[in-house]
């Protein structure tokens, strides 16, 4: 579980784009588990400050979306567990304006979740949120990556946070200035 961090206009935002394989790095070649890193769909689930959430949609409609074009009951039920994984299986039938900010990161992890991805990007997952949701989300993030084994990689501002997480990469000006191991 790794925090990167720095100012706004740091490189943050570039590093999680070329990680995510939104952005083309300008030179080199990037791996992912030993395969060319074209494979976002595969192995990359992404959990977006915002939520990105359709307001029409259902929760669990909102987190079948990426298995569109899988089979019908199969998208069901993975998306029933990874609600479940998240807490919300009772909340499967809300739209986004029935849940609380919390709920709607919640239904936003489940859907990056859905797909079994090997590592999740969380790009200022608590940015919106109050402390307690915060606290949620980050008791979450830390669950997947101890407990199930998944890379999870959050671009934050916030130092507590990045405290949560084993290790701390700071950036400026497009650098990586430093790489610290916690706990």
């Amino acid at each position: 579980m790794v925090a990167i961090m720095g100012a706004s206009g740091s490189g943050k935002s570039t590093m999680m784009n070329v990680l995510g394989c939104l952005d083309i790095p300008t030179s080199g070649q990037y791996f992912l588990d030993g395969e060319d890193a074209e494979i976002r769909n595969r192995k990359i689930g992404f959990v977006f400050q915002t939520y990105n959430l359709l307001p029409r949609l259902t929760a669990l409609a909102n987190v079948e979306l990426p298995l569109l074009y899988g089979n019908g009951h199969d998208r069901r039920r993975r998306s029933m567990q990874a609600l479940n994984r998240v807490g919300l299986a009772e909340r499967v039938g809300h739209r986004p304006t029935e849940l609380s900010g919390g709920q709607q990161q919640r239904v936003g992890i489940a859907r990056a979740l859905v797909k079994e991805p090997s590592i999740l990007l969380a790009d200022e997952p608590t940015g919106n949120l109050d402390s307690q949701s915060t606290e949620e989300v980050v008791a979450i993030l830390q669950d997947l990556n101890r407990r199930e084994g998944l890379t999870v990689i959050i671009v934050t501002h916030e130092p507590d946070i990045a405290e949560a997480t084993r290790r701390v990469i700071t950036m400026r000006d497009g650098q990586v200035i430093e790489d610290r191991e916690q706990r």
